[in-house]
C-alpha cells in the first residue's frame, strides 16, 4: 500500500533540500566581460600628426580614441597636412593618411576648405571633423570601435544659393605701427586693396599697396630723420590649359624713394610648365615659368648710368621644386634674368629649404638663399648722404647677398603624446596664440 507524500514530512524534506542543491550548483549563464577603457585605449591605432599649422593641443584634446606617437615609424597611420590658397582668401587642407606597418594596406584623403572668415576656432573645428572620417577606417579595425557612434545632419533641403559675386573676393586692410623712447621714434602705416576671381579655368588678381616710414635718432645734440615711401599697383590673369600648362600676362605700376623710381611700368606674358599635375600640388610641384618683360621707367633722380628715364626688355626663367613627403620637406628654387641691351646686366637668384627626418626622433633642416647681382640700373649718380647710408633710405651697390640657417633636433623618451596640461602655459610657451598672416 503506496504512502502519499502529504503523510511523509520526512520525504518531501529530503526532496526539497535536493532540489534547491542542484539548483545552487547549476553554473550561472556565460556573460560577456566589459571590456576595460585603459585595455581598449592601449590597443587604439597609433597616429604620427604631421602637421606644423595645426593646433595639436585641441586636436588630442577633441580625438581621444587614439594614441598619438611623436616617431613616424612607430605609427600605424601617418596624417600629412598639406595647405594652400584658395581664391576666396581662405586655404584648402589636404589630410592624406597613409597606412604604415600592420596598416600599410590602408590609404585615404580627406579635404577641408576654410574661408577668409573664419574664426581660428572655425578653422581647427573643420580639421578636427575631417581628422575624424579619415580616421575611421583605421579605427574599424581596433577593439576601440564598439565604443564609436556615427552620427548624420540631413542637409539643406534648399542646398546653396547662387553665388552673387560671381566668385570675386575682396580685401582692404591697413595697420600703423608706432614705438620710441626718449632719443628715438619710430613710425610706420601702411595699407592695402585686392580683388581676387579665381575659378578651375582661370585666375584673375588685381592688388594695391602703399607705406610709409619716418625714423628720428638723437645722437648728442644731432637730430637725424629719414622717411621712405613706395606704392605698388600690381594684376595677374592666368589661363588653365590642362594639368600641366598654364598660360598668363602680368602687368605692374610701381614708384619706391629707396630704389629711386619715380613711375616704373611692366607688362610681362608668361607660361609655367608643371612636371607634376596641378591636382597634386599640394604635396609635390615641379614648376619651370619663363617670363618676357617691357619695362618703361622714368627715375627719380639721374642713375649712374646718366638715365633719367628709358623703356627695358628684359627675360626670366624660374625653376622650382615643392616636395612635402612623409621623410620631410624639400623647397628648392632658382630664377636667372638679364636685360636684353646689355646681357652683363643679369641676376640670379637660389633659395632653398630642407627639412629631414632620418631616424625615429632625429632631424636636420637647413634654409640658403643667394643672389648674385649685376642689374642694378636705377642706383642714384650721386653718392648718397650719410642719413640714406645711415638709415637704409636707398639702394646702395652690392655684387651679392645671402643668408644660412642650419639646426637638428633630436627627441627621445616615451612615444606616446597623448597627455596634454595647459597649467602655466603649454610646452611651447603659451597657452593662447595669435597668428597673423
Amino acid at each position: 500500500m503506496q504512502k502519499s507524500l502529504a503523510s511523509s514530512p520526512g520525504l518531501v524534506l529530503f526532496l526539497v533540500l535536493a532540489l534547491g542543491l542542484s539548483v545552487a550548483v547549476r553554473p550561472l549563464p556565460a556573460q560577456a566581460p566589459t571590456p576595460d577603457i585603459d585595455q581598449l585605449k592601449k590597443s587604439a591605432v597609433k597616429v604620427f600628426l604631421d602637421c606644423d599649422s595645426c593646433d595639436q593641443a585641441y586636436i588630442k584634446t577633441e580625438i581621444t580614441f587614439v594614441n598619438y606617437v611623436r616617431d613616424r615609424l612607430e605609427a600605424q597611420v601617418h596624417v600629412l597636412v598639406t595647405t594652400q590658397a584658395t581664391g576666396g582668401g581662405g586655404r584648402e587642407y589636404t589630410l592624406a593618411f597613409i597606412g604604415q606597418n600592420d596598416c600599410r594596406d590602408l590609404a585615404d584623403t580627406q579635404k577641408y576648405f576654410s574661408s577668409k572668415t573664419d574664426t581660428e576656432d572655425d578653422v581647427r573645428r573643420g580639421l578636427v571633423k575631417a581628422l575624424k572620417l579619415g580616421l575611421m577606417s583605421y579605427v574599424g579595425r581596433t577593439p576601440i570601435a564598439c565604443r564609436i557612434a556615427v552620427d548624420y545632419t540631413r542637409p539643406d533641403a534648399a542646398g546653396p544659393g547662387r553665388d552673387r559675386w560671381d566668385s570675386w573676393v575682396f580685401s582692404l586692410s591697413g595697420s600703423g605701427y608706432f614705438s620710441g623712447e626718449t632719443t628715438y621714434m619710430s613710425r610706420m602705416v601702411d595699407a592695402s586693396f585686392s580683388a581676387n576671381r579665381v575659378t578651375p579655368a582661370s585666375k584673375l588678381r588685381f592688388g594695391f599697396s602703399i607705406d610709409s616710414s619716418k625714423r628720428r635718432y638723437e645722437i648728442e645734440d644731432e637730430i637725424i630723420t629719414g622717411t621712405r615711401s613706395s606704392w605698388d599697383a600690381s594684376g595677374l590673369f592666368v589661363k588653365s590649359l590642362g594639368e600641366h600648362w598654364s598660360a598668363g600676362v602680368f602687368v605692374e605700376a610701381e614708384s619706391s624713394l629707396y630704389s629711386n623710381v619715380d613711375l616704373g611700368l611692366t607688362a610681362a606674358p608668361a607660361i609655367e610648365y608643371n612636371v607634376f599635375p596641378y591636382s597634386q600640388s599640394t604635396r609635390r610641384q615641379l614648376r619651370v615659368l619663363y617670363t618676357l618683360a617691357v619695362n618703361p621707367v622714368k627715375y627719380r633722380e639721374e642713375t649712374v648710368f646718366a638715365k633719367t628715364r628709358e623703356t627695358l626688355f628684359k627675360e626670366s626663367l624660374e625653376a622650382t621644386l615643392d616636395l612635402r613627403e612623409k621623410w620631410g620637406t624639400v623647397s628648392v628654387s632658382a630664377e636667372g634674368s638679364h636685360y636684353f641691351h646689355d646681357f652683363s646686366k643679369n641676376r640670379l637668384d637660389v633659395f632653398g629649404i630642407v627639412s629631414l627626418r632620418l631616424y625615429k626622433g632625429l632631424s636636420v633642416f637647413g634654409l640658403y638663399g643667394r643672389s648674385w647681382i649685376k642689374d642694378q640700373l636705377s642706383l642714384l649718380g650721386r653718392e648718397p648722404t650719410f642719413e640714406e647710408q645711415l638709415l637704409r633710405l636707398r639702394e646702395l651697390p652690392m655684387n651679392s647677398n645671402y643668408f644660412l640657417s642650419v639646426g637638428f633636433q633630436f627627441t627621445f623618451g616615451s612615444i606616446f603624446t597623448n597627455v596634454i596640461n595647459p597649467r602655466f602655459g603649454s610646452s611651447g610657451g603659451g597657452g593662447m596664440g595669435i597668428h597673423i598672416e
